[in-house]
């Protein structure tokens, strides 16, 4: 996509910056909003901190841009949503095999 800015005054230019800036906050905010819908409190997620490593934890509350999340070692993390994965329990999905065995 090719747009024309040559010919825009300064002020223009200003306007149509203000107006990027306001757009791509207006995405950030719908991709957080969404990437919060895939998520529940009290969900096990787990998420790369960087120098810390991977860190597992539970989520604990919805902030209005990232999400809190305690992991085991009794840190509490701001984190935004985008960077979570959900963690499969294999004790409970290996209960559940058994118990769907159990039935038949």
């Amino acid at each position: 996509m090719s747009i024309d800015i040559d010919g825009l005054s300064y002020d223009e230019l200003l306007d149509l910056n203000d107006r990027i800036i306001a757009r791509l906050k207006h995405l950030d905010a719908a991709d957080t909003i969404d990437a919060m819908m895939k998520l529940n409190l009290g969900s096990k997620v787990c998420f790369d901190s960087g120098k810390h490593g991977m860190q597992v934890g539970t989520l604990i509350k919805f902030n209005q841009k990232t999400v809190s999340v305690l992991t085991e070692d009794g840190r509490r993390w701001k984190v935004s949503p985008q960077f979570l994965s959900p963690v499969i329990d294999e004790a409970s999905s290996a209960t559940n095999v058994i118990d769907l065995q159990k039935k038949k």
